[in-house]
Formats: structure tokens, sequence, C-alpha cells
């Protein structure tokens, strides 16, 4: 059984609604791309029905915190490829109150300070930058069954960049259209990578995606002087836009930004994480994401110059953080 699509349209109260109305006894909240659904996947393997809740980055705060108002009862509330946030502790003090149990997964970098509060508060804490949220989950839940191994073999060479396996960049990619995550999910569930409904799919994506691609290439603006830092504008596949810049511009750096202001930073340094925190986000070493304040007239101005004001702060905050 999957949860809604935690897309910010949801009310506080119809979320709570929604977990108060769950049979499966296991509840998953989890991030809303492919390792996700490998995640997803491997929990339905090990639990068979599960209650999923699909979120971003930025509704992760709003939704964990709505537990605390719902009983548990003793079920488990498996939370996986989410990094700490602030405040996170207080939000799993009252799940446990309200009779969650509680087990979290994740592969990004944590400080020393965030898992020594976050650990006591769970049943179960797995943080392993070495690996992706899947090859966790598959290791914790599913140590020993091949379809779980596979599927993290294959999600990790997308997650983690290795590009390896071709069969990863179809599925990466089919999970940015809407209303593939259930389908992927299910499949790798079953141990099945691709299908003739993937297959057609991809084939129209991928006409889309050099359309997109190029229109980023042609407003793509590179600054700095520690690094060649190349900001482009998302027009739509964010992971391909970025290394076809890279590809492009020789950069070291690429930050691509939305019209709302939110940004996926890629590095050769290992440094994305630390300026994305900056930027009230965070995530991988050499992939992450955060946030420009855009105000209204940020956003229009960068709807008719594809530039920001904030894109010499970024320039200032990568060539000053320390590797």
């Amino acid at each position: 059984m999957a949860g809604p699509d935690l897309s910010g349209k949801l009310t506080a109260e119809e979320v709570k609604e929604a977990l108060r109305g769950r049979t499966a006894r296991v509840v998953h909240l989890t991030h809303n791309d492919l390792d996700a659904a490998g995640c997803d996947a491997i929990h339905r393997i090990r639990y068979g029905e599960v209650f999923t809740l699909w979120a971003s980055v930025g509704n992760f705060p709003f939704y964990l915190s709505a537990f605390g108002d719902v009983k548990g009862g003793g079920d488990l509330l498996s939370v996986t490829d989410f990094g700490y946030q602030a405040g996170a502790e207080r939000w799993l003090k009252k799940a446990r109150e309200a009779g969650w149990r509680i087990e979290w997964r994740d592969h990004h970098r944590w400080e020393d300070r965030e898992a020594a509060v976050v650990r006591p508060l769970v049943d179960h804490l797995a943080i392993d930058t070495g690996t992706c949220a899947t090859g966790i989950v598959a290791r914790d839940l599913a140590g020993g069954d091949a379809r779980a191994t596979e599927i993290a073999r294959v999600v990790c060479d997308y997650d983690l960049w290795r590009n390896e396996d071709p069969r990863s960049a179809v599925l990466g990619r089919i999970l940015s259209k809407p209303g593939f995550r259930e389908h992927v999910r299910d499949r790798l569930a079953e141990g099945v990578f691709t299908d003739a409904r993937i297959e057609q799919e991809y084939a129209k994506l991928l006409a889309e995606m050099e359309r997109d691609v190029g229109k980023s290439l042609r407003n793509t603006r590179v600054l700095g002087e520690k690094y060649r830092i190349a900001f482009a504008p998302l027009y739509g596949y964010t992971n391909d836009t970025a290394a076809r810049v890279r590809k492009s511009f020789q950069s070291e750096i690429e930050v691509i930004v939305s019209s709302n202001g939110r940004f996926s930073i890629r590095s050769v340094p290992p440094i994305s994480h630390l300026v994305a925190r900056q930027f009230g986000g965070g995530g991988h070493p050499h992939a992450s994401g955060g946030t420009f304040p855009f105000t209204l007239l940020d956003r229009i101005a960068f709807l008719l110059t594809k530039r920001s004001r904030y894109f010499e702060e970024l320039v200032a905050v990568a060539e000053s953080v320390g590797i």
C-alpha cells in the first residue's frame, strides 16, 4: 500500500488522517528518487505490506513531525535516504512517546553530534557513506536475498554516479516522469529492471532530455577563480544536465538552478555538502542540494536573464570552504 505522494499539497491533518487509516504495520518514510524506490522495494521484499510516504528533502521535517500526533501502537517507522535535519530529535522523541518503533538508515554525511542526539531516540541507526541507501537497506533487511543484492547494485550505480550499468541510467531518468515511481518500485521488488512501458517511455524521454539539456547549455554561465563554477537553469533532468555542463564547459562545480530558487550542486572537489549547508540544504560531498531564498523579484530576474545575485554568493562560499 502506498501513501500519499508528498508534494506539499496535503495539510498536516490530511497526513495524520492517512497515517491513522493505515493497515500496514510498517510505515516507510523515504525520499522520492531511484534510491528511495530501491529502498521501498526491499522493504516490500522483507515485510510484504508497507505504507509508503515519499518526501522531498524540504517536506521531510513536516511529515516526520506528524508521527508524534498519531498513535504508533508498536508499529515500525522506517526512515531511509534522509540525513539529519535540525529539530529531528524533537520529532523523534514525540514519535517514540506516541508508540512508534523507529529505524533510520542513511548514506549522507552526518556530524558526530547529530548521530549522538538521534541514536538514543531510535531502535536502529545505520549511517554508511560508502554505499547508497538501498545498499544499507539490502544489507540490514534482506542480507543474502539475490533480488535485494541486485537491486542495490543497480541503484547504487546510478545514485553514486558510477555509471557502469546502463539499466541504472534508464531507471533513474524514468523516475523524473510523473507516475513512474510506484511502477519502477514494483518491478524492482519482482527482480525486473525493465519492461515495455519503461522502454517506450524512455525513448520519449531521451528526445525531451536532449531538448531541455540543450536549453540549459545555451544559458550556462561560468564564474569563479579557485574553481570553474558553472551555473545553469534547469529545464529538466538534473543529473544529465550537470553531466553535460561539466563535459561542455570543463567545469569543476555545476549548480543547476530551478526557477523557485532550489538548486542541485555537483562538484569534483568533495565540497558539495558543505556549500549546500550554507543554503539550507545538504547531501553528499560530490552531489547535494540547497535553496536560494528567491523573492518575487529574484524569480522574475532569473526567468528573464537566467542569472541571480546569489551566484556570486555561492562562489564565495565554495571558494572559502575547506576540503
